[in-house]
């Protein structure tokens, strides 16, 4: 059975900074997509980073390049979301997500068959 389980949101001020945890397990971490997805109440979910575990490109959306990086610990069987200078339009619910296939391009919900059940960041002003 796989399981994603997210940590680490919380509240923050503006530029400060938040690192999100998904630990896994159950899935064979040597060749899935791992991905972050954000939504904000009454808006589409959005795509923000994801990268193939069997190597290759890592993805990140316009509105988050050079801010955060995605990146996991083998070891621990965790990807981590490091958020830095964080703005008030990254307030989300924020969702771990994988795919037992390569990355696609672009980043879509459906192509992810398992979801951890989210962690909220909100980001002041």
């Amino acid at each position: 059975q796989v399981q994603l389980v997210e940590s680490g949101g919380g509240s923050v001020q503006a530029g400060g900074s938040l690192t999100l945890s998904c630990a896994t397990s159950g899935l064979t971490r040597s060749s899935v997509c791992m991905g972050w997805f954000r939504q904000a109440p009454g808006k589409e979910s959005e795509g923000v980073a994801h990268f193939y575990t069997g190597g290759g490109t890592t993805y990140y959306a316009d509105s988050v390049k050079g801010r955060f990086a995605i990146s996991q610990d083998n070891a621990k069987n965790t990807v981590y979301l490091q958020m830095n200078m964080l703005k008030p339009e990254d307030t989300a619910m924020y969702h771990c997500a994988a795919a037992r296939w390569a990355c696609r391009f672009p980043m879509r919900t459906v192509d992810f068959g398992y979801w951890g059940q989210g962690t909220q960041v909100t980001v002041s002003s």
